[in-house]
């Protein structure tokens, strides 16, 4: 498998350089016609999330974009957000990318095996680095988590300007991490570490870095703006005005939410009418055997999550407004998504967790809920519940971990709704081919979404096309309408189960008995893509909650040693000293 290597520019003579000079000015102007691009990547957003998808958070900026382009009803993406996004800004399969999965879930026996970099090999070239070549002055402020290395940043991957958590979240009032595996909120500019400022809120801050990085562009440059948001990683934190227009919103509980998005689904056209709706995680737990006071603390931290996801798209309707006042908004691509389904991941129960928070300044209930000091989560209930039609969550390979909203609008774009399937490696060739940009790269695994967005093919995939993708053990192969997947503990068993999708999307009936052809057919087509990407087999007892809890203590534990080394060694020199003026 080749890729696309970079390689220096060769020396030109004079009258070279004049002829040169000529054509970087015709091709200037051609490249100042070209469309700007705006990639808005959300954190842990549900398919029905956005207001255009039925759901209950108010999103008009979004809304307003699916309303002048393409909304996907059939677009899936990885179930964690590192490998998403390796796969977003290049259009490769993660393995190749070098992110198979996050640094917070990887086993030590995975260290420093190929494609298990936790950040984008140096030899794969990025979206931002084909558009660079191309004449866009290219921008970024938001989430990284592309790894914490010098060469990982984003500047090392062909951004011009940016502005970057290389963490997997952060608290979102503060300067601060929001989880022990992490020492403090790595934000990075142009390389460099950099302090937050002491006011600020994060979807706030992101848009006004973006904002000053394209007042120090010139308008004759078109540009990428990728804008990927914290909203609406845990901890969900949000202004209390728009916590308050949520009041009560949410106090009918999960079963209700889970029953209502089913229905929005069948509305809005994005299921079947009558399909069955999809499970209950293991130990789900009932709304009316919770205490009042739990309900209470639960249904708060929901209006907390869709104020959060409110006030982002708020500020990017501020985005909005400023490219409308230097009238650039016309001739710009928007694609927004999200990286995976939503944050099932609780924190509460754990002593080592609470320890932790208490020591951090955070508590986990009503106490000024989604302001500062305020650790919200939703927890897998509420996750399960808004991960509908889909089953399961984020972390999984079932649809409510992959299957995600996904809208693309611009020049030439007629507003509608397309059904056929799409992947998240799909968006960089797509905008490639959109701008004229021919990729010279056979490993894109990616295909161009144009034939959809303009109506020339009714699909990108067909019926015997095969489709895998696998993170931390979790796997699945999609084959026309079905779809085969294997779950890890603790919510799965590692067993493949068969699935026909258009039928039973929520994946409630398992068909490896009844079609054993299929199944088998589907199970040989993942280990020839294991084989050949380099997938790594998890260990003997391999748990993601655990795995998470294991990574994080030993990052503790490492940086306590540091520290009792760091004491040492001024104990000895010290001692060495008073020995010294005593001799």
């Amino acid at each position: 498998m080749s890729y696309l290597y970079r390689t220096k520019k060769p020396a030109i003579g004079l009258s070279a350089l004049l002829f040169f000079s000529f054509f970087v000015a015709t091709t200037a102007a051609e490249r100042s016609a070209r469309p700007n691009i705006v990639l808005v990547l959300v954190d842990d957003a549900a398919l029905m999330d956005f207001g255009v998808y039925g759901g209950e958070a108010s999103t008009p900026t979004i809304d307003l974009i699916a309303s002048t382009g393409k909304i996907f009803s059939q677009y899936r993406t990885s179930p964690l957000c590192s490998p998403t996004r390796a796969m977003l800004l290049t259009g490769l399969d993660n393995h190749l990318t070098g992110v198979a999965t996050i640094p917070e879930l990887l086993p030590e026996e995975h260290r420093g095996e190929k494609g298990y970099a936790m950040g984008i090999e140096p030899q794969i070239i990025t979206l931002p680095e084909y558009l660079r070549s191309e004449g866009y002055r290219t921008l970024m402020s938001g989430k990284w988590h592309l790894g914490e290395e010098e060469a990982d940043l984003p500047d090392s991957h062909g951004f011009d300007k940016s502005f970057a958590l290389a963490a997997s979240g952060a608290d979102n009032w503060e300067d601060k991490s929001y989880l022990g595996y992490y020492p403090e909120a790595p934000w990075y500019e142009d390389g460099k570490r950099v302090s937050l400022p002491n006011k600020f809120y994060s979807s706030q801050l992101i848009v006004d870095k973006m904002i000053r990085y394209l007042n120090e562009s010139p308008d004759t440059e078109p540009f990428f703006a990728y804008l990927p948001f914290q909203a609406i990683h845990i901890p969900v934190q949000a202004p209390k005005e728009y916590v308050s227009k949520y009041e009560g919103q949410f106090d009918m509980g999960w079963e209700a939410l889970k029953v209502s998005r089913h229905q929005k689904a069948q509305d809005l056209g994005l299921i079947p009418e009558g399909v069955p709706l999809s499970d209950w995680p293991e130990n789900y737990r009932e709304w009316e055997s919770l205490p009042q006071s739990e309900r209470d603390v639960y249904a708060a931290r929901m209006e907390v999550n869709a104020a959060m996801l409110e006030t982002m798209d708020f500020h990017i309707g501020r985005f909005v407004e400023y490219l409308k006042e230097r009238k650039l908004f016309e001739n710009t691509i928007f694609v927004i998504t999200s990286d995976n389904g939503p944050e099932p991941s609780r924190g509460d129960n754990n002593l080592r967790l609470d320890l932790w928070m208490l020591l951090n300044g955070y508590n986990t209930g009503l106490e000024a809920i989604g302001q500062k000091g305020s650790w919200g989560f939703i927890g897998p209930e509420w996750a399960a519940a808004a991960a509908t039609p889909g089953s399961l969550f984020k972390f999984y390979m079932t649809e409510g971990g992959v299957r995600a909203p996904l809208i693309i609008a611009g020049p030439g774009i007629d507003p509608g709704q397309i059904d056929s399937f799409a992947m998240v490696t799909d968006i960089t060739p797509t905008l490639l081919e959109w701008i004229g940009i021919e990729k010279n790269n056979s490993a894109i695994t990616g295909r161009s979404l144009m034939g959809v967005l303009k109506g020339t093919k009714k699909t990108t995939y067909q019926k015997d096309d095969f489709i895998v993708m696998e993170v931390s053990g979790n796997a699945l192969v999609y084959q026309g309408k079905f779809k085969v997947t294997r779950a890890v503990p603790p919510m799965g068993d590692n067993k493949w189960r068969l699935y026909d999708i258009e039928k039973d999307p929520g994946e409630t009936l398992d068909l490896s008995i009844a079609k054993p052809e299929t199944y088998a057919s589907m199970l040989a087509h993942y280990e020839n893509y294991s084989s050949e990407v380099g997938v790594l087999e998890m260990p003997e007892n391999f748990n993601m909650t655990d795995q998470i809890l294991m990574n994080a203590e030993t990052r503790m534990m490492e940086r306590q040693l540091e520290s009792l080394r760091s004491l040492a060694l001024v104990f000895f020199v010290l001692m060495l000293t008073a020995w010294r003026l005593h001799t």
